[in-house]
């Protein structure tokens, strides 16, 4: 069956499916694969449950003539994806780069939002099915799609822009996240610009923060947009303020890093032109989840929830950001950073270090890598379970952070 002809299909159903488990009635089911699932198996619950149709890429048991045989589900499903986007003829804005990428698409969306029907990128469904899900929960309503794009290895980033065809680029920064992936720094770089070379081979426009001269330059003669400078951070105690065009936006962001992220917002903002004043709303409108950069109160004490993920660079700028903070008492609690590779050992020392270097009142390291660095005046814990046996609750103000495989919101069950 051709592409256009499962188009056809799509058009006439409810969605896309992945899950057998969720798959509401209508939807077109994919049998996708994995290291530990085979959604093959699963074909004809699939149409039992209520889907219109299965694609698959094994011979099945049913005899079910809903069900349709590809070659590759995965790559049906991307190539679907890419249709349907050709077809939507809408612009298309990616984003990626080592940290910020969630909370700049949800500003943009956000601010976008105001004027315009825009799909965005659904939590951090970023990588080669989460973009196509992306892509085709787009309709022909939508008017702008912003689409985030991760990687944690080099030519994937060029696989999604293939994919997605954007048409606008932006790339938050180049940090140490998933350097073992990428083969350390440079691997990252050259991962991340992988998005600018595809908008120069396809005269699409990069963002670009005029700030950083690694995007300088990699974006020489294309056509580009300068993030605005029109735009100065007030302050950011705990919640970053700016001053936009004599008005006064206060954010519920914390951290000065988080300053460019609002600044793209504002540029991408005004180019597709955002009144001032929509921008204004939306910015101060917005509240971050998911335990991204969060303050939560409770009993008592006050904490920066920010464990949704961590690498070096993350993590740098959050001890720093922390430091800045006013509170007559710090207690820091950090968790493992992964995919660091043989770098692993080094960066959590530098990390520890940093830490020290601060001069937190209470500072926990948590996890297997942590656990072998040289820090004299923290708790050091091999493990979550030997962390709730080692902490003493007391008045302070918290910063937790660490990487998703690290969980470490579940410290919010006892503090």
């Amino acid at each position: 069956m051709s592409i256009s002809e499962i188009y056809a299909l799509f058009k006439n159903s409810d969605g896309i499916a992945t899950d057998t488990r969720k798959i509401a009635k209508n939807q077109l089911y994919f049998a996708l694969k994995g290291a530990n699932f085979n959604g093959n198996l699963f074909a004809q619950t699939a149409l039992d449950n209520g889907a219109s149709y299965a694609i698959v890429d094994e011979v099945t048991s049913s005899n079910d003539k809903r069900i349709i045989q590809v070659e590759d589900a995965l790559s049906t499903l991307q190539e679907l994806a890419t249709f349907h986007r050709k077809e939507l003829a809408i612009p298309i804005i990616a984003l990626t780069g080592s940290n910020g990428k969630t909370t700049t698409k949800e500003l943009i969306h956000a601010v976008l939002s105001k004027k315009y029907k825009t799909t965005a990128t659904i939590g951090n469904l970023n990588n080669h099915i989460g973009v196509p899900l992306t892509l085709l929960s787009m309709d022909s309503y939508t008017e702008i799609g912003i689409v985030e794009m991760g990687a944690n290895h080099q030519k994937e980033i060029e696989l999604l822009s293939e994919i997605a065809e954007p048409n606008f680029g932006y790339i938050t920064n180049f940090g140490k996240a998933h350097l073992e992936g990428f083969g350390g720094i440079e691997g990252v770089i050259k991962g991340k610009s992988e998005l600018y070379q595809y908008l120069k081979k396809s005269n699409g426009t990069a963002i670009i923060n005029t700030k950083d001269p690694i995007q300088i330059a990699k974006t020489k003669e294309f056509t580009t947009i300068h993030l605005n400078t029109d735009i100065a951070l007030e302050s950011a105690e705990p919640f970053v303020a700016i001053q936009f065009k004599n008005a006064r936006i206060q954010t519920n962001l914390i951290g000065v890093y988080n300053l460019y992220n609002i600044v793209a917002a504002i540029t991408i903002g005004l180019h597709f032109e955002i009144e001032k004043t929509d921008i204004k709303q939306a910015l101060e409108a917005y509240t971050p989840t998911n335990n991204r950069s969060q303050i939560i109160e409770k009993k008592g004490v006050k904490i920066v929830m920010d464990a949704y993920n961590a690498n070096p660079s993350s993590m740098k700028v959050a001890l720093e950001n922390f430091h800045q903070m006013t509170a007559p008492h710090k207690t820091l609690i950090l968790g493992d950073m992964f995919e660091l590779g043989i770098t692993s050992i080094a960066e959590h020392q530098l990390i520890a270090d940093l830490a020290l270097q601060l001069n937190f009142n209470t500072i926990y390291l948590i996890g297997e890598h942590f656990s072998k660095v040289k820090a004299p005046k923290a708790v050091i814990c091999n493990s979550f379970e030997a962390f709730k046996d080692n902490f003493i609750k007391f008045p302070s103000t918290y910063l937790i952070k660490g990487s998703r495989g690290m969980a470490l919101e579940k410290i919010l069950d006892f503090l």
